[in-house]
């Protein structure tokens, strides 16, 4: 039985070892922020952090989750919407209908992490993620705005 540490928790999921990562954690953890969307790391919905890197959930076996690594989903992020990148989402009303968005966040969240003032084109290159609505030009807008540490200017 796979030991997984999901937002800081030692968990025991009792899945066969070829069972996806997301299914894990929405299924036996009952974590369900992270999204199915394509099933093949397509879409970036099922987005989670794997050792701080941005991870498509749904292409990862359990098994391919070392001992000691720490898996951090969207309701791990921070415990009230705290998190620079959230405040921007939610500052910029960056969603519509929504689905894609926990995803988008984690995403964001790993590349600002790595590269806390990404250039446009390294924020091009890194967010992959789809959005069938296309939020995207609010996407962008929301991890610049989180980069700047600010509040949206008001007029």
């Amino acid at each position: 039985m796979p030991r997984l540490n999901i937002n800081g928790r030692d968990v025991d999921i009792a899945v066969e070892d070829d069972t996806p990562l997301l299914w894990a954690i929405r299924e036996q953890v009952g974590l369900t922020g992270t999204k199915y969307g394509c099933g093949v790391a397509a879409c970036g919905a099922c987005t989670v952090h794997v050792d701080g890197v941005a991870t498509r959930a749904c292409a990862v076996p359990v098994s391919a989750i070392a001992p000691g690594q720490k898996i951090v989903t969207i309701e791990g992020l921070s415990p009230d919407g705290s998190h620079p990148v959230q405040k921007a989402w939610a500052a910029l009303d960056v969603p519509q209908c929504g689905y894609c968005q926990a995803g988008m966040i984690m995403a964001a969240a790993a590349l600002l992490a790595a590269k806390p003032k990404p250039t446009e084109d390294e924020i091009h290159a890194e967010m992959t993620n789809i959005c069938r609505c296309g939020t995207y030009n609010r996407v962008r807008a929301a991890i610049n705005l989180a980069a700047e540490g600010g509040e949206p200017r008001r007029g």
